[in-house]
């Protein structure tokens, strides 16, 4: 992957084109799924999708202008720094909520990037181009969030709280669940395993703690170096890789401290009565902020916490 940094004017303005293309046909999505239930909605989205094919057109017009016919073939996948996004289907299916949240983000990202690619041009209208589309981007923003008021009758102040507290999902919350869950799930093969082989407390527990740290440290890294925040607005990458890896150090610590009991069997009746408190939590933290259906959620997380937590029991017994 690219990083944005060394892109120049021309693949600059040819991923700009390619991100107006992929946003607007992401809300005439949109606003097809909510012209039956929420047709005032729909029409917000439309509006916003005829908007961006407006950005698109002035984007080619200044690139056919400067650069000719030929574009390079680069998308937002090829540069590092933008957050992966959800599939639409799934984003669809959670409803006008996740379909709002969404666009916000979707929105704070695209004028992030504007503001980003202005600054690092030097040819005075492609400048002023990019620059007029970060202002324009920022009128979307605001017509995102007027779908939250449309919803539940708050005034503008709620309205900007809210997409406040969306980002602090974004920048905290995902990676702290992303390493609860790692964390309270990949342990579980190792330490069971060991403790079923030896039958020995102090033996479980240390191999239950080398997981949840190494798991913790691996997680850290990954989330701190996946991107560093500049055009998504997902925070500065060392506080997300510091959530993320305590996040799972302490998903993996919660089921190895009972083995702190020197009685085997007790220590690992609370192992499991500790895993089970963690799926649930899991599950719940999901369905609070992530919009996915409790039930979905609890299914997700204990099919495949259990079939983990069987295979290092067998692994353990051989």
């Amino acid at each position: 992957m690219k990083r944005f940094k060394d892109l120049n004017e021309q693949e600059i303005l040819a991923l700009a084109i390619s991100m107006e293309e992929e946003d607007g046909k992401t809300y005439g999505e949109f606003a097809q799924y909510l012209t039956k239930d929420f047709p005032d909605s729909a029409k917000i989205f439309t509006v916003m999708q005829q908007e961006e094919s407006d950005h698109r057109r002035r984007l080619l017009d200044a690139y056919i202008e400067r650069f000719g016919q030929q574009m390079p073939p680069i998308t937002r996948e090829d540069v590092s720094g933008f957050v992966k996004r959800r599939p639409k289907w799934l984003v669809l299916q959670s409803g006008i909520n996740a379909i709002r949240q969404q666009a916000e983000i979707m929105e704070l990202e695209t004028r992030n990037f504007y503001e980003k690619a202005a600054a690092r041009c030097t040819h005075a209208s492609t400048r002023k181009l990019l620059g007029d589309l970060a202002q324009e981007e920022q009128k979307h923003s605001a017509s995102a969030a007027s779908l939250e008021k449309e919803l539940v009758n708050e005034d503008t102040k709620k309205i900007e709280a809210e997409a406040q507290a969306r980002m602090f999902v974004l920048q905290i919350v995902q990676p702290g669940l992303v390493g609860l869950m790692d964390g309270s799930v990949s342990t579980l093969a190792p330490l069971f395993a060991a403790a079923f082989a030896t039958h020995d407390s102090f033996q479980a527990f240390v191999v239950g703690i080398a997981a949840a740290v190494g798991a913790g440290i691996s997680m850290g890294f990954a989330e701190a170096l996946s991107d560093d925040g500049s055009l998504t607005g997902r925070g500065h990458p060392l506080i997300r890789g510091l959530v993320c890896g305590l996040m799972t150090t302490a998903g993996g610590l919660g089921h190895t401290l009972p083995y702190l009991i020197p009685d085997f069997r007790v220590a690992t009746g609370i192992a499991v009565v500790v895993v089970c408190i963690e799926l649930v939590a899991i599950s719940y933290i999901r369905y609070r902020y992530m919009d996915t259906p409790f039930l979905r959620a609890a299914f997700q997380i204990v099919v495949g916490g259990f079939l983990v937590f069987l295979a290092g029991i067998l692994f353990g017994s051989l």
